[in-house]
């Protein structure tokens, strides 16, 4: 009896040589040519495929195998860099890859049924459902992951993506999966019939998308936002999780490094410090908060850094959460931002009331022990209840604004143009890349390093406003309003960049309407998938009664 899961034959070559493709379309490859082609061969398999229920799960079965490898590529860091923390990480990666997998197995199921049985073609239906699940995958709850959606391929050549400006990152994924779409139907179809009109049609669906955005490239107008530093003082997170030890060393190197990029460039208005540069709770570190508040007055400059941040209750309770600290110029406290999307598992544990998790943090210390996880104290050494935050505070600074992102709320396109629509002139996103891989052995030296900083672009090109990121290994960076990435530092070394952060008067269409592209898929391909299965279900109920 053949395997219902297992891959067979065919199903081996062409959607594998896609899933293939598609991991080259991000970093650390990067290419340009893959991210329009790279679901041709993937198409040419389904439009081969028997046009009945087995072919519909062949489809299937096929596209969950390419999302294995494809998304088993792309994220394999999620075991390589944090297997240092805890064995788990290799159970997580399996697991989100085969979610991930399996929601593209729908995507292939769909796509075929609704080829053959309503004759669309791969051109209509596939970058409807794609996208659709792309926009699912952004919407999951607390375990929602829309980490590297297929418009980002194209985040190493911003000149080509400037209407995200108005659909959106979604917005490319639809316009890359329609090309794809296209590609694979001519081929289909034979490249020598109707050429001229499938090649009209197909510089059409690229021209028009690509020359709006070389024309935004050229005639988009700027102004600068404020003059900042970022500060990136690479402190192992070995290192980090020792926080009496990362507190001393964190302050040695963010004062080095601080006073000496300040001498290198007068005027600076605003320090960037990263994600949890001061690892410990403010109120437990007195000594530490008074010497940052002297460095910024002295200094005349607005200090932003990460800290953790914890609000006691009534009861005897406490909540603690991932901050980022504001200093005004005169070293007062200006404001302070907290955490809204935490990183499943670190930072909160998914679905369980944070009542729950807190509970099994006061059983950590009677010694209570869990299946596989073992001891709970030192589970919950890596892991936690963090808070999540509800206020999205503006921070004035010189004659502008901005607002904080930290660590991967970079990904969350939504949160980035709520700050916009609130009136930010530009974003900073304060991170620790250190999670996502170390300098040695070679092979922890992760893609995500390289990858987390990549959705910078379409944030800045999506609200047309500039970002300055300070991580704390590394890439730290500016990135200006047409998505250039400016001035990047090095992974793995201590360093600073200053510069003017740019911005733009203009409130973008996306910023105004927000997704709209991916809330039209997302509907869109639930309302095909029902009417799909439901004219199904009477062929489906004659067979059973014969």
């Amino acid at each position: 009896m053949k395997h219902p899961v297992l891959p067979r034959g065919e199903e081996l070559g062409l959607p594998l040589a896609s899933g293939v493709l598609l991991a080259l379309c991000f970093p650390p490859f990067h290419l340009l040519i893959p991210p329009f082609v790279a679901l041709v061969p993937y198409l040419i398999f389904l439009g081969s495929c028997p046009a009945d229920r087995s072919g519909s799960t062949s489809a299937a079965r096929a596209t969950f195998w390419m999302g294995i490898v494809y998304y088993g590529i792309v994220l394999y860091w999620l075991a390589a860099a944090l297997v240092f923390f805890t064995w788990l990480a290799l159970l997580g990666y399996l697991i989100t890859v085969v979610v991930l997998a399996g929601l593209l197995a729908l995507v292939g199921y769909s796509t075929h049924s609704l080829r053959y049985r309503h004759r669309l073609p791969f051109w209509a239906i596939l970058p409807l459902f794609w996208t659709g699940v792309e926009w699912l995958r952004g919407h999951l709850g607390d375990v929602a992951f829309p980490w590297l959606g297929l418009g980002h391929s194209l985040t190493g050549f911003p000149a080509l993506v400037g209407f995200a400006d108005v659909a959106g990152a979604r917005g490319v994924t639809f316009w890359l999966a329609a090309i794809n779409g296209l590609l694979a139907e001519w081929w289909l179809e034979g490249l020598r019939a109707r050429w001229r009109r499938w090649a009209t049609v197909l510089l059409l669906v690229v021209a028009i998308p690509a020359g709006y955005s070389l024309f935004k490239w050229a005639t988009l107008q700027t102004r600068p936002a404020a003059h900042v530093l970022v500060v990136q003082p690479n402190i192992p997170e070995e290192l980090k999780l020792d926080r009496d030890a990362a507190a001393d060393s964190s302050r040695i190197a963010l004062g080095r490094l601080t006073a000496a990029g300040l001498a290198e460039a007068p005027g600076v208005e605003l320090v960037v410090w990263p994600e949890t540069a001061l690892p410990n709770f403010p109120n437990a570190e007195r000594s530490w908060t008074v010497w940052a508040a002297t460095l910024a007055r002295d200094n005349d400059v607005a200090l932003l850094y990460g800290t953790l941040d914890l609000e006691r209750h009534r009861d005897g309770g406490y909540s603690y959460y991932n901050s980022a600290l504001y200093l005004s110029a005169e070293g007062s406290r200006a404001g302070l931002y907290r955490k809204h999307f935490l990183v499943p598992i670190v930072e909160r544990v998914p679905f369980i009331p944070l009542s729950w998790t807190r509970s099994l943090r006061r059983s950590a210390a009677r010694g209570m022990r869990l299946p596989l996880i073992g001891d709970v104290g030192v589970f919950f050494r890596w892991f936690g209840g963090f808070g999540r935050g509800t206020d999205k505070p503006v921070f004035p600074v010189g004659e502008g604004s901005f607002g904080v992102l930290i660590c991967y709320e970079s990904i969350f396109a939504a949160h980035s143009r709520a700050y916009r629509r609130a009136g930010a002139a530009f974003l900073v996103n304060i991170t620790n890349d250190a999670w996502f891989g170390r300098e040695r052995p070679w092979w922890s030296r992760t893609s995500a390093l390289v990858q987390h900083p990549a959705h910078l672009v379409m944030r800045a090109i999506e609200n047309r406003v500039g970002i300055a990121r300070a991580a704390n290994t590394g890439v730290s960076m500016l990135v200006d309003p047409r998505g250039r990435i400016l001035k990047p530092t090095r992974l793995f070394e201590a360093a600073t960049r200053a510069g003017v952060v740019e911005t733009t008067d203009e409130l973008t269409v996306y910023a105004r309407v927000g997704d709209w592209v991916g809330w039209l898929c997302g509907l869109g391909a639930a309302v095909l998938f029902l009417s799909s299965w439901w004219l199904a279900l009477p062929r489906f109920r004659r067979r059973l009664d014969s």
